[in-house]
């Protein structure tokens, strides 16, 4: 597996409030982020709105590498919604996902999720996944959440950020054939993909 090293230079570190933030959403065994995230690695996945075929994308995606690999980091999805608009996603995608609603975008300003303009939402890239997407049986719904959101995906361990990945525009996702044997690589130095 392709690896680089990440230096503890590079890792940011989360701000203790946010660990100690109250939690809600599906399938979450914690009050707050810290309890939910335990002392395992976490894939925390931030998708964009609810009635993007990316997000839905996304999820199939995170729960094919879960499925397939036993070594796989534990995701921990965050949404732009209440719980039961989280429960009506998530129940048609994956019913056994843990995520977090985060209607006020708090967790998702916290972890600096970006959001794109008119060229990132619309621009001939976002045409060619949104085929990829279709081909999969995927459309587009009725948003629910920011619809200017962008995807972001980030390895995280206690109090951590060990990897991050931004997309740069709507239909941009993330290779998780590359983060999918994380934890089995992890240790003191940790290595991640790039």
């Amino acid at each position: 597996m392709p690896r680089s090293t990440v230096q503890p230079e590079q890792m940011q570190i989360i701000d203790q409030n946010i660990l100690d933030a109250r939690i809600e959403g599906i399938n979450l065994t914690s009050d707050t982020l810290q309890d939910e995230m335990g002392h395992s690695i976490v894939l925390f996945v931030f998708l964009r709105h609810f009635g993007c075929l990316f997000s839905k994308e996304m999820v199939l995606d995170v729960r094919n590498m879960v499925e397939n690999n036993p070594f796989s980091p534990k995701p921990l999805f965050f949404f732009q919604g209440s719980v039961k608009d989280g429960k009506a996603f998530f129940e048609k995608y994956w019913p056994q996902a843990r995520a977090i609603a985060d209607l006020d975008q708090h967790f998702y300003k916290a972890f600096s999720v970006k959001s794109g303009g008119i060229k990132q939402m619309f621009g001939p890239e976002v045409w060619k996944c949104g085929l990829r997407a279709a081909a999969k049986g995927l459309i587009i719904g009725r948003p629910i959440g920011d619809p200017f959101t962008l995807t972001s995906i980030q390895l995280a361990q206690r109090n951590l950020i060990l990897w991050q990945y931004h997309s740069v525009h709507a239909g941009d996702l993330p290779n998780l054939s590359k983060i999918e044997n994380f934890p089995q690589f992890a240790s003191t130095v940790y290595s991640v993909p790039r």
